[in-house]
């Protein structure tokens, strides 16, 4: 059994640094780097991504793709958030991130990934070592990542319920499949001109 551990503080409310980590694909999205990748696909979504929310995670790791279902089993808003595999190659898979609040504009979150590699030939290919490493590594991009865009130095995220994801999806068909951005900003200048009509 390996744990791996990283930390890093944020200058945004915890409320906010919660709220993205919560779509776990969020996160996923920001391990990249030379020997890690990470996709995550929601499968079944509860209530606010919640206990019994599940995902699927595909992971290529220098070269070696693993694939793995996980479900929430702790969700604690703004204090935690568990995710463990319930099917897939590792004896045990276990990610947890907590959160902190260290002051108004400050959190610190620590993300920390419990895992047992696999027997058979599938744990005689990956050198578990090496694993760990890019697993750390990975990890630590991440994290950097995440500060980076929540603290406003990368793409600001975007917030909205499936509800809504899916109108703006049925835009984006409509619009022959042009940047989400770009149907976005077609709805703000369509309010605006509604907003600026004068009231009969």
């Amino acid at each position: 059994m390996t744990i791996v551990t990283k930390s890093i503080d944020i200058k945004i409310p915890v409320d906010s640094v919660f709220t993205y980590f919560a779509r776990p694909e969020h996160v996923s999205d920001q391990i990249k780097n030379d020997t890690v990748g990470m996709t995550v696909i929601p499968m079944d979504i509860k209530e606010g991504m919640g206990v019994g929310t599940t995902f699927r995670i595909i992971g290529d790791f220098s070269g070696k793709r693993l694939e793995w279902d996980c479900e929430t089993t702790e969700f604690v808003r703004n204090e935690k958030i568990v995710a463990k595999q319930f099917k897939g190659p590792f004896k045990r898979w276990q990610i947890t991130n907590e959160f902190k609040s260290l002051g108004d504009n400050l959190t610190r979150v620590t993300m920390s990934v419990d895992y047992a590699m696999p027997f058979g030939p599938l744990g005689a290919i990956l050198d578990k070592a090496k694993f760990a490493k890019s697993a750390e590594k990975g990890m630590e991009t991440a994290l950097y990542n995440v500060r980076g865009l929540l603290e406003g130095n990368g793409s600001i995220p975007v917030y909205i319920t499936l509800d809504a994801y899916k109108k703006l999806i049925a835009e984006k068909k409509k619009m022959n499949d042009v940047p989400v951005s770009t149907v976005l900003t077609a709805i703000i200048e369509k309010y605006n001109e509604i907003e600026t009509k004068p009231q009969n």
